[in-house]
């Protein structure tokens, strides 16, 4: 039965790729779990595997008892078979074949066996469909429903969810897609891939795989936002001075990112050239074309961006999207004006802030740190929380009660 058994499961281990190593554990660890049961600590059990001659032995002591009643005990008459001097109290150590325990122990060791090498080969595969995580794959769809699109990717089954589908792609049976694999789910019966063509990563990846220049590390991706299926901007920094990071995404004539557009079924794509200067960067992620100024608040992460009157739609973008992923990308929040609305907006503020000023407890470096976190009215301040001023530098707890009491009965 041993032999059998070693034998069986080497047979196994060539079948099902499973590493030998990890395999003679589990037949050591369910064996010594099954055989334990019936011994004491004292009796030392070691378990010893060989694939080569496709043995399994359990080595340890049996005490000398004058009537053995278990298995740690060896009878006075069976010792002396292995020592003609053994007397009671001795140990007699033994070295048993599987074969020679009884049905209950092998029928347990059997049963932790198959399921340690079940849970082995599960490991297995969860460990290769870890190694295809954050990467594109390609596969057909073989079923469409409320869930998703199930894709099979030719070593395993995935999932594209509804949430991570595009809102204007729809595809059929029998369709061959591209998806990033986002995450890997275990269920108690099997492992879903989940796939996502929604994921800004998803991007980067195409970028990857169409620009060298990406690839190699020459040209790094700084960051992604995307509304899908609408727009997508990619901000990327050249390492080398002579690389031109926007000109290599293009390609010649466009070709380079016309094959990523194409993939993501026309979706717009901004290429915006990385600054260390924030308001570089914020014109760049506008479009440096239509950008005139870019003005930042003293305090906080706000921007006032200066158009031509016949470019403010062109900035805002459609549907507010242009502006919309320009905040992201830079994280500023970002307002948009045409010089003559700019001039207008100074005006008021200056009337606005002359009431703010007017508050008790406002001095000029209060009221500009105010108006710098967007409290350039006494109607802001009346609507902000005492708590809210009181995080404002400059503005304690007490500065903060009369700001607000004069608030509260301007």
């Amino acid at each position: 039965m041993s032999g059998n058994l070693v034998a069986s499961l080497n047979e196994l281990a060539t079948l099902k790729q499973l590493d030998r190593g990890k395999l003679t554990e589990i037949i050591k660890e369910s064996l010594y779990q099954a055989v334990s049961k019936k011994l004491l600590p004292e009796n030392g059990l070691e378990i010893f595997v060989d694939f080569s001659s496709n043995q399994v032995k359990a080595k340890f002591n049996r005490f000398v008892v004058e009537q053995d009643n278990t298995l740690g005990e060896i009878s006075l008459r069976d010792a002396k078979k292995h020592n003609a001097f053994a007397q009671i109290g001795d140990e007699i150590s033994v070295s048993l074949d599987i074969q020679d325990f009884e049905p209950k122990i092998i029928k347990n060791a059997r049963k932790s066996i198959q399921e340690k090498i079940k849970q082995l080969e599960e490991d297995r595969i969860m460990f290769d469909y870890e190694k295809q995580k954050n990467q594109i794959v390609s596969g057909k769809i073989t079923k469409a429903d409320y869930t998703g699109y199930t894709v099979n990717i030719g070593y395993g089954e995935a999932l594209l969810p509804s949430e991570e589908q595009v809102e204007d792609e729809f595809y059929k049976v029998g369709d061959v897609i591209r998806s990033y694999v986002v995450n890997i789910r275990k269920t108690k019966k099997k492992v879903i891939i989940i796939l996502s063509r929604t994921h800004p990563e998803f991007v980067k990846k195409l970028f990857e795989s169409e620009i060298p220049e990406i690839f190699s590390g020459d040209i790094e991706v700084k960051k992604i936002v995307r509304e899908p299926g609408m727009r997508t901007k990619v901000c990327v920094n050249s390492k080398d001075s002579k690389i031109d990071p926007a000109g290599s995404c293009l390609g010649p004539k466009g070709i380079r990112i016309e094959q990523i557009r194409k993939e993501l079924h026309g979706e717009q794509i901004d290429i915006v050239v990385w600054s260390d200067s924030p308001e570089q960067l914020i014109a760049n992620a506008i479009g440096s074309d239509l950008t005139e100024r870019v003005y930042l608040a003293e305090r906080g992460k706000f921007a006032r961006i200066i158009v031509q009157a016949g470019n403010k739609n062109s900035a805002i973008g459609k549907k507010g999207k242009n502006v919309k992923l320009a905040a992201k990308l830079t994280d500023y929040k970002l307002d948009i004006f045409t010089e003559e609305e700019f001039e207008e907006k100074i005006s008021e503020e200056r009337r606005i802030t002359s009431h703010v000023i007017e508050l008790d407890g406002v001095t000029e470096k209060i009221a500009e740190t105010l108006k710098a976190f967007g409290y350039t009215s006494v109607q802001d301040i009346f609507e902000a929380s005492k708590d809210e001023l009181c995080k404002l530098d400059g503005v304690g707890e007490k500065t903060a009660g009369k700001i607000k009491e004069s608030a509260d009965n301007f």
